[in-house]
C-alpha cells in the first residue's frame, strides 16, 4: 500500500480519494456502506480500508443483501 504515483500519493490514495475524504470530513460516528466491495478490490485494500477507518475513530455498518438496491 506504500507505493507512490510520484505525487506523494499512494495508489489506494489516489483509488479511495473520496472514501478517505468522507472519513476526514464526516462527524458521524458510523459510517454506512451498501457494498462491502466499497472497501476494496482485494485483502490489501479492504485491511487498508479498515485500518483508515479505526484510524478515523469510526464504526462501520454493512446494509445486508436483501435491503441493498440493485
Amino acid at each position: 500500500m506504500a507505493t507512490s504515483n510520484g505525487k506523494g500519493k499512494s495508489a489506494y490514495e489516489e483509488k479511495f480519494a473520496d472514501f478517505i475524504k468522507m472519513l476526514a470530513e464526516t462527524e458521524a460516528e458510523v459510517v454506512i456502506i451498501h457494498n462491502p466491495k466499497a472497501l476494496g478490490d482485494d485483502y490489501d485494500e479492504m485491511i487498508e480500508s479498515l485500518n483508515r477507518l479505526a484510524d478515523a475513530e469510526k464504526s462501520l455498518k454493512i446494509v445486508p443483501r436483501k435491503e441493498r438496491k440493485p
